[in-house]
């Protein structure tokens, strides 16, 4: 598959297929190694075409199928030096690294890659902005504020996968430890329903062609609800962005180009 889709998206894991007729890649691998073939099997792409895992942070449902993969099937995994460093404490197996700076493009294969600071609260996490096939393409989540870099980052996407985790009155009222919302409504939390909109609102342009809704929460957020703000708030822009939901239990919508 030329273009790309996302293979997972929300707390129980996260995995996006990118690839151009010479270079395939994953962003993360937080499902298991099992879950991963078969959802690339789904859109025509082999395991073992793939040609590097690029690793945003080193939380659970990002890296669960990491050492299989790359044990495996010789996969390099591409981080920033100090996610290596925790992934190495983390995973038994041994991994095939490669290491990128964040903030500095590189290429790989055919695919620029621009890797980001984002705040969360794991070592050093990134987002990723992309060029292949002429187009460039943003994927941003696990972000509890977007700063000034991020909006500048993400500006000019003709594709984005962003985002919208919560909706703040839900959190308050779901049965789940203060700790916990403390975490989840903080900047180095996720990103609520408005705080997407808002920042689509800094970012859009006429040629965004579509936003993928991300790792939305199955106890604090609602797709429904998720999809109303951010398409209310770009219809106030007079966009014609379509928006769609990244899920978690199945593949989302995905893009041939």
């Amino acid at each position: 598959m030329i273009g790309f889709c996302p293979l997972a998206s929300g707390s129980k894991g996260n995995c996006i297929y990118i690839g151009t007729g010479a270079t395939k890649i994953l962003i993360d691998a937080g499902l298991s190694a099992k879950m991963i073939t078969e959802r690339l099997k789904l859109i025509g792409v082999d395991i073992r075409q793939i040609d590097a895992i690029l690793v945003t942070h080193e939380h659970s449902d990002h890296i669960r199928a990491l050492g299989t993969l790359s044990s495996r099937y010789g996969i390099p995994v591409l981080a920033n030096s100090d996610t290596a460093k925790a992934l190495m404490a983390i995973i038994d197996e041994q991994l095939k690294l490669k290491i990128f700076s964040t903030g500095e493009t590189f290429e790989y294969g055919d695919i620029e890659v621009h890797p980001f600071s984002i705040q969360h609260d794991a070592v050093d996490p990134v987002a990723f902005t992309m060029r292949m096939c002429g187009l460039k393409l943003g994927f941003c989540a696990d972000l509890g504020f977007a700063t000034t870099l991020v909006a500048n980052q993400l500006k000019q996407c003709d594709y984005l996968y962003l985002e919208a985790n919560h909706q703040p009155a839900m959190v308050h009222a779901c049965p789940r430890p203060a700790v916990y919302k403390q975490r989840v409504l903080s900047r180095q939390g996720h990103l609520s329903n408005e705080e997407c909109a808002e920042l689509l609102q800094q970012i859009y342009h006429p040629g965004l062609k579509h936003v993928h809704l991300a790792h939305l929460s199955s106890e604090c957020n609602a797709p429904e609800l998720a999809l109303e703000i951010v398409q209310k708030k770009l219809l106030s822009l007079g966009a014609g962005t379509e928006v769609s939901i990244a899920f978690q239990d199945q593949i989302s919508r995905g893009f041939q180009f």
